[in-house]
């Protein structure tokens, strides 16, 4: 798949206090994907943002500070730069896939994730996706606490498919 991909929005909160849980990825994968090339971010207005030349392209890195819930309000800020949905690749936690599956998507439904959500009735769902597998409950009721939990599984484990989807982005753009 050809994509033209200007802009990287990582799906977390904000603060310290979510930055470790399931549902922060989004963030963590953004974050080492800047680390790597020694990128500093920037807030502005209710994003954190960071330019990456890769490729002879500037590619702008976000992350909402908006919380999860509203995640779609950077939007806006997008389109008016021409940044079109089809130029967009979102990276967020996915509970329909066992953890660490990272895999590549381009359209399709929120399928409950609640940040998806708001970006698709920002821009429609008309954009790409790097789904990070985070696992779900047994229990469909625990969601809302499981996404917000620290993950339980080793960090060194985290921090390999952390730099696997950073690979796949990089090979994306």
């Amino acid at each position: 798949m050809n994509l033209d991909i200007k802009a990287i929005i990582g799906l977390g909160n904000p603060g310290p206090r979510y930055y470790y849980t399931r549902h922060n990825i989004g963030f963590r994968v953004l974050d080492a994907l800047a680390d790597s090339h020694h990128l500093s971010w920037q807030t502005k207005n209710n994003m954190e943002v960071a330019m990456l030349p890769l490729n002879g392209k500037q590619i702008l890195l976000i992350k909402p500070q908006t919380f999860m819930n509203d995640s779609g309000k950077v939007i806006p800020a997008l389109l008016k730069q021409g940044i079109k949905p089809e130029n967009i690749l979102v990276v967020h936690d996915e509970l329909e896939q066992p953890f660490g599956a990272v895999k590549m998507r381009f359209g399709g439904s929120a399928r409950g994730h609640n940040g998806l959500k708001s970006i698709i009735v920002a821009c429609g769902d008309q954009f790409a996706r790097i789904r990070f597998g985070i696992s779900r409950p047994l229990v469909k009721e625990d969601v809302p606490a499981y996404v917000l939990e620290k993950f339980t599984e080793i960090p060194v484990e985290i921090d390999a498919k952390i730099a696997e989807a950073v690979q796949m982005i990089e090979q994306i753009i």
